[in-house]
């Protein structure tokens, strides 16, 4: 009972501060976006790229690459780069990119980034320029896609610097392309994502002040989604092993069962959040989404291996659902005479994605005139990203752009990571024109 008191106090606090931001977000959205200095030419100059991003963004999509192996794409965006007359670094995180567009006029340092990486999945969307790439992840021939929409996030980060490539006299400071790989996760026993960029200097000489970011999102086309505050969970990878005794699948009471031992042990995890936790502080889920154990159906296997997920937004609640996913393993294992060695680590987001409250309605007039008016100032996705550490350096934004189909519901649209993943190009300008006027508008002093 005091552990959940000591949360609520705390979260309490910790929420009073973005519900002040909220309510200055919500009022900024009503008010009409007022036109400012730079945003015709902005217009003018993503009207005139748009073909380009468009044509970039087929490309990355039918040569998809896996984190740390995206050569041919780092080599595409490193020569674009360099063709805009920046300063370019490519020995950064394996395959990553950082670009430097230093403006005529001066000012200070902004960042925005994309990720890079596809998935370990093979498409089912029928299009012209569908990807047939294979490789092998973690031992497995599989397909390749980029199911997350990391390709469109490149072509639309080109497509800002272009814009702001052009507007470089009136540029009043530094912008900072970062193009990172691996934002899903480095391959079994490498490093990589947004730690590896950041220990590598991503976010120094010149350091940024502030960094932007956005994701495509299964929502209406064109709308730009966010929250004050943490918007996405923190997420923490989840391995278990059940050790039981090998036997004849015929005479089970001579050995131990970790196959029974394990499904008992997926069921009862699910009460974690469902009856032990407060989920009203804040959302929480464990999933458990792989288990191998075996090698033919007449033997009782000697182990069992259980990998999944666990997100939350809150570290008091984090650590106090790890112990309970601890001794609810290894109790069950217990009483039935098996052991269970729960481990966890090895996820991409260790903290939350954080929308700094001041700087959210410093930008706001940005956002809303960038998506016409369409936006959703309260949203919050459980899935994670290593964008947030960046923030944990840097005050930052993250926005979502939805890419649905016109007249395609987001209950209805297939999610990210789905074979199915569909990006409606249509959206694209949105995506690139709140780039550019995020990164243009903040080194002129921002929305106000």
């Amino acid at each position: 009972m005091m552990r959940h008191r000591t949360v609520s106090v705390r979260r309490a606090a910790a929420l009073s501060l973005v519900l002040m931001a909220t309510v200055t977000v919500r009022g900024a959205a009503q008010q009409p976006a007022a036109q400012k200095a730079g945003d015709d030419d902005i217009d003018r100059r993503v009207v005139a790229v748009m073909p380009q991003v468009i044509t970039w963004r087929r490309d990355f999509h039918e040569h998809p690459e896996l984190g740390n192996r995206e050569v041919r794409t780092q080599k595409i965006v490193a020569d674009y780069l360099r063709s805009l007359g920046m300063e370019v670094r490519t020995d950064i995180a394996k395959t990553g990119v950082v670009g430097v567009l230093r403006g005529g006029k001066p000012g200070g340092v902004v960042a925005l980034r994309s990720d890079m990486d596809a998935l370990p999945v093979a498409e089912k969307v029928d299009l012209p320029f569908k990807s047939t790439v294979r490789s092998t992840y973690a031992g497995q021939d599989i397909g390749v896609m980029h199911a997350c929409g990391h390709d469109a996030h490149m072509a639309m980060l080109l497509g800002a610097a272009t814009v702001l490539a052009g507007m470089r006299a009136q540029l009043p400071g530094t912008v900072k392309f970062l193009f990172q790989p691996a934002e899903e996760g480095p391959p079994p026993g490498e490093r990589g994502g947004a730690v590896l960029m950041i220990e590598e200097g991503a976010l120094a000489n010149p350091a940024p002040t502030a960094i932007f970011g956005l994701h495509v999102w299964p929502e209406e086309a064109g709308k730009l989604s966010f929250k004050p505050g943490a918007e996405m969970s923190m997420a923490d990878g989840l391995n278990i092993v059940v050790k039981g005794k090998q036997t004849h699948g015929a005479q089970p009471w001579k050995g131990v069962d970790p196959v029974v031992i394990s499904a008992e042990i997926v069921t009862a995890l699910q009460s974690i959040t469902a009856r032990q936790t407060d989920i009203t502080l804040a959302p929480a889920i464990v999933t458990v989404a792989t288990i191998n154990g075996g090698v033919r159906g007449n033997i009782i296997p000697d182990s069992v291996v259980m990998t999944g997920t666990i997100r939350t937004f809150d570290q008091a609640m984090r650590e106090d659902i790890h112990m309970r996913i601890k001794r609810t393993a290894e109790m069950i294992a217990q009483a039935s005479g098996g052991t269970a060695t729960v481990g966890f680590g090895g996820a991409s987001g260790s903290a939350p994605v954080f929308n700094d409250p001041a700087l959210l309605t410093r930008m706001m007039p940005t956002i809303t005139r960038a998506a016409g008016g369409k936006i959703n100032p309260n949203a919050v996705w459980m899935p994670s990203e290593d964008y947030s550490l960046y923030q944990q350096k840097v005050p930052g934004l993250f926005l979502f752009l939805g890419i649905n189909k016109a007249g395609v519901k987001a209950d209805d649209a297939a999610a990210n990571h789905s074979p199915y993943f569909f990006v409606n190009e249509d959206a694209l300008p949105v995506g690139v024109k709140a780039l550019a006027g995020l990164a243009f508008d903040y080194l002129s002093g921002g929305a106000k």
